[in-house]
């Protein structure tokens, strides 16, 4: 029998989604768990790769297991996992789902705060300078990006990606001042290695008067990289929503 589980995760302290070598991962956790509590050998596929500290406020992962779940089982799950890790729901699905390649639609959020605060020094980017960008130009630099469905000038080196296409559906700054925060959301059908990253680096560049729109545009319109690009740290980026 094949299942989908829904969960969250804090990314502070893996070096990403993937199980690899030496370095804690999220899968290698909840594989260990899955494993122990059902007592049998469980391997787990997620919906993508989140890199060494991103976070997830929705992530999906397909498992396979032949046997009967424990009562209470994702209570139990909750319990033997570390605190920065949560599982929602676990739920039957044909046999042939698959939550990476499924998967139609995700979305990221990038928190950028104005002040710096104890709180939240895992889970958003103190950018010295956030108080003086300009929303409009955040989101000038945002949207021109909806034109395009080739990102090459925002996907990292070493990938291993077949294609730079993405059709964005999603792409602008939201301004909360109550909390002092700069949210930038974006959401396509999938996305490249780093590419939010670069994206809200080059959205804050423009802000600061470092690039300029037309820049910009010529990169995208032949698909070469910026001259500036700036990946953004990686604690303020979660993915926040996925659809099949």
């Amino acid at each position: 029998m094949r299942y989908f589980s829904e969960l969250a995760y804090n990314g502070t302290h893996y070096h990403g989604w993937q199980k690899q070598q030496n370095a804690a991962s999220v899968q290698e956790t909840i594989e260990r768990a899955f494993s122990t509590i059902l007592n049998s050998e469980i391997e787990v596929v997620g919906c993508g790769r989140t890199d060494t500290g991103v976070h997830a406020s929705q992530y999906l992962m397909h498992f396979d297991f032949e046997g009967t779940f424990p009562d209470g089982f994702v209570h139990r799950m909750n319990k033997y996992l570390p605190k920065d890790i949560v599982i929602r729901s676990v739920f039957e699905v044909n046999e042939n789902a698959h939550a990476r390649f499924d998967a139609v639609h995700r979305s990221y959020e990038y928190h950028l705060v104005f002040e710096k605060t104890p709180f939240e020094t895992e889970t958003a980017w103190h950018f010295y300078l956030s108080k003086t960008l300009d929303v409009d130009k955040l989101n000038e630099a945002a949207s021109l990006l909806l034109g395009f469905n080739e990102f090459f000038p925002f996907c990292k080196t070493n990938h291993d990606a077949k294609t730079m296409e993405c059709l964005l559906s999603r792409s602008e700054w939201v301004h909360d001042e109550k909390k002092g925060l700069l949210v930038f959301h974006i959401s396509a059908n999938r996305f490249l290695r780093g590419m939010v990253r670069l994206i809200v680096g080059m959205c804050i560049n423009v802000a600061l008067g470092k690039l300029t729109l037309e820049e910009v545009t010529k990169a995208m319109e032949n698909q070469t990289m910026l001259e500036k690009s700036w990946s953004v740290p990686a604690h303020g980026l979660f993915l926040t929503e996925v659809k099949y």
